[in-house]
């Protein structure tokens, strides 16, 4: 079991809920439904990721040393592609789209295939 997985997984599960509980229940009536379809693939990414970090998390063992890259990769995947996601249509829905945010989704989502694709590479015996 790692600790410091685990509590990644669990903050981004938390996260998760809270943000598509917002998305339902608040942005439903002032967002198009195409920007709530975009903020819906973020609260899914991120819950799906949140998943991945808990279930690594406990099987740390069987994951060996690279668990915490793993872990770190994968947070971080989350933390630029979900949330550059809400920052994207949030801004955009009070007018002030921040396009910056753009560009940093895909490389969120080329972090959280690292993360997987470490996962691989660990179990295969190549890393």
């Amino acid at each position: 079991m790692d600790k410091f997985t685990l509590i990644i997984g669990l903050s981004y599960g938390a996260l998760a809920v809270i943000f598509g509980a917002f998305g339902a229940h608040y942005l439903k009536s002032k967002l198009t439904p195409q920007a709530l379809q975009s903020f819906e693939t973020g609260v899914k990414y991120q819950f799906y990721h949140a998943l991945f970090l808990l279930i690594i998390g406990f099987n740390a063992t069987a994951i060996g040393e690279n668990i915490q890259l793993i872990a770190t990769v994968t947070a971080i995947g989350v933390l630029l592609f979900s949330f550059s996601i809400y920052g994207l249509v949030l801004s955009d829905m009070n007018g002030k789209k921040i396009k910056i945010l753009g560009p940093i989704t895909p490389l969120g989502g080329l972090c959280l295939i690292g993360g997987w694709g470490i996962l691989l590479l660990s179990i295969t015996g190549i890393l």
